[in-house]
């Protein structure tokens, strides 16, 4: 066990989609026991197709800790082959969603055990326990949650606009179906109970933290934590390094700031860490009512990962001194 494993919180929960957060919950667990962490993944860009239940960001998240993701997208396996859905495009099928072979059998897997009435907490832990994944993965919610987007087209499904029409629509709205109907997952409030630290992770806050915090119990309980609550900036120097978060805000009339994004978990955050492109924005982060930490954010290769988290978990005792 490293030396910062040893000084980490006992116990960390972070909040998180798929890429982008994915590279801090890689450094997390990286220098944390595994039975410390735990990961809430976002459900509101699972969708169905070809009959099979595909959960885009807690599969990049398990892809991701099993050292099995594809290098540079970030998504999906390493090495895998498309023939599969080669074939559907032959046959006259719409293959706009790439899904390798690899992956394929993920998704039979897991459809075929939701089908026999296992639930989606239970499905992800095996999966997560196969693939030589140690931490907890869970998933916001067993219901459906759908994230959907008002755009210049029309209603669009996460996935739709996402994949499909390669984020080119303008956003007016964002909004997550079935959201008040469902149920925090198994696991997720004892979690952020129970937890000492509970970071939001560096992921767009509206279309991967978002539905998360729309499902009922789940913003309260943060909000009811004694725990450390920190979020990381998803932007530098006023762009999203991965994805559409930028764009997203610009079109949704939203300033392209990580002080938006402050102010989007002000109601429940201690600490937000600003990239150091931007430190100048600190004392107008720290005027909302929290602490603001000015780090390097971007997350290139391993070493940089592990000195985000590194910083992140060293607010556990910074914070905690001040309660």
């Amino acid at each position: 066990m490293t030396a910062a494993a040893r000084s980490a919180p006992d116990a960390v929960t972070v909040l998180s989609g798929g890429i982008g957060g994915a590279k801090l919950v890689l450094g997390m667990f990286s220098l944390l026991p595994p039975d410390r962490l735990t990961v809430i993944a976002n459900c509101g860009d699972d969708l169905t197709l070809f009959g099979l239940r595909i959960c885009p960001d807690a599969d990049t998240l398990l892809y991701t800790l099993a050292d099995e993701v594809h290098p540079e997208q970030g998504w999906g396996v390493a090495g895998d082959t498309f023939r599969a859905l080669k074939r559907v495009q032959q046959l006259g099928g719409e293959a706009w969603f790439n899904l390798g072979d690899v992956d394929l059998g993920l998704h039979l897997y897991r459809t075929e055990l939701l089908r026999q009435g296992t639930g989606l907490a239970e499905v992800t832990r095996r999966v997560a326990q196969s693939l030589g994944v140690t931490c907890r993965v869970l998933p916001m919610c067993e219901q459906s949650v759908t994230t959907r987007l008002e755009t210049d087209d029309g209603p669009l499904d996460l996935q739709d606009y996402l994949v499909r029409r390669r984020a080119q629509p303008e956003v007016r709205r964002v909004t997550y179906g079935g959201a008040s109907e469902a149920v925090p997952g198994p696991g997720v409030l004892d979690s952020i109970a129970g937890s000492r630290l509970i970071v939001v992770a560096p992921s767009n806050p509206f279309i991967s933290i978002g539905p998360i915090l729309a499902v009922p119990g789940v913003r309260g309980a943060l909000q009811a934590s004694r725990a450390v609550r920190v979020a990381v900036t998803p932007l530098v120097a006023g762009r999203a390094l991965k994805g559409p978060t930028d764009k997203m805000m610009a079109e949704m009339g939203l300033p392209v700031s990580p002080l938006t994004v402050a102010q989007h978990y002000k109601d429940f955050l201690d600490v937000f860490v600003l990239d150091s492109q931007d430190e100048a924005l600190r004392p107008r982060i720290e005027s909302l009512g929290m602490r603001c930490l000015a780090a390097p954010t971007v997350m290139g290769d391993l070493p940089a990962k592990q000195a985000l988290a590194r910083a992140v978990l060293g607010l556990a005792d910074l914070a905690g001194a001040a309660r």
